[in-house]
């Protein structure tokens, strides 16, 4: 059994207090049952510009073995992650989203009782889904939530690597730091899975999921995911073979067809994205959008 554990939640603009009370009474438990158990909490505000979120999550202090870290600089995704790795204590590192919900009271102890280096423990997609029906990020989510469960993701084991809900061992985690580099939203998870299988580091795949019951409106999910084609072409050569888009693209460019994807773009773009950010998407337009933006890069 892990003996020490650092719980690590990275924030921006989000009030996360009731997840780390959550983390923090699982914690306590195997803390009161194992003299040996140690385990803290560090939750590093990436320089949130709402100050009643940041009020809010002052109150993390007052639990436990928490502490609430603000970062007066936005440094992304990447670095922030890196900096929780230095401020861990503990040999074994829980990586969680701040926008999540965990609900199985054995959530702690599925990790701490893993054997693996690296391990992920998936997402299950939460929320109403009468209330989400036009939300365009719930339904991308939901309509690939069981290709990414525990069995499907096992068989991919590097490619299936996402920061949400990971435990790795400090040191891995300090000999494969976050790519820095990566400025834009997106990816870096997927740059640090192809590094770990560059070097044969085995993930284990558990089915200990987090929710994700808090979704964003279209326009702004939308504006991530364009951001995120701007990660995906600055470092087009290294996330070969770990995108399924850059794949698509890879045929056009085989047979001399992207300027059809620009020209595509140009004439209907606009269209398809009023419908994205609107009221009643399409689904199927979204993966097309993400190709034609592509292609614009």
């Amino acid at each position: 059994m892990t003996k020490s554990i650092s719980v690590l939640i990275p924030c921006y603009n989000s009030k996360c207090k009731g997840l780390v009370a959550t983390l923090q009474r699982q914690l306590n438990k195997e803390y009161e049952t194992d003299n040996i158990f140690r385990y803290e909490i560090i939750v590093a505000d990436d320089g949130s510009d709402r100050n009643d979120v940041i009020e809010y999550n002052r109150q993390i202090n007052l639990l436990p073995h928490c502490r609430y870290v603000i970062r007066g600089k936005n440094v992304g995704r990447a670095a922030i992650r890196n900096f929780l790795t230095n401020e861990a204590a503990y040999d074994n590192l829980l990586f969680l989203d701040c926008d999540i919900t965990v609900a199985n009271d054995l959530f702690i102890r599925n990790y701490i009782t893993a054997e693996s280096n690296v391990v992920v423990g998936g997402l299950e997609i939460g929320g109403d889904s009468t209330l989400l029906c036009n939300n365009i990020r719930y339904l991308y989510e939901k309509a690939s939530e069981k290709a990414h469960n525990a069995c499907n993701r096992a068989k991919a084991e590097h490619k299936e690597f996402r920061t949400t809900n990971f435990m790795i061992s400090r040191q891995l985690a300090k000999q494969f730091p976050f790519n820095e580099n990566i400025k834009w939203y997106g990816y870096e998870d997927v740059m640090m899975g192809k590094e770990l299988a560059a070097e044969n580091v085995h993930i284990e795949h558990i089915d200990n999921p987090v929710i994700l019951d808090d979704y964003e409106d279209n326009a702004t999910f939308m504006a991530k995911t364009e951001e995120a084609m701007h990660t995906l072409k600055e470092f087009e050569d290294e996330l070969k073979e770990y995108s399924t888009l850059l794949h698509y693209y890879d045929i056009f460019r085989k047979y001399h067809l992207t300027p059809i994807l620009y020209a595509i773009y140009i004439t209907f773009g606009n269209v398809i994205k009023n419908n994205l950010t609107g009221n009643k998407p399409k689904l199927i337009l979204f993966n097309i959008y993400k190709l034609l933006y592509f292609g614009t890069l």
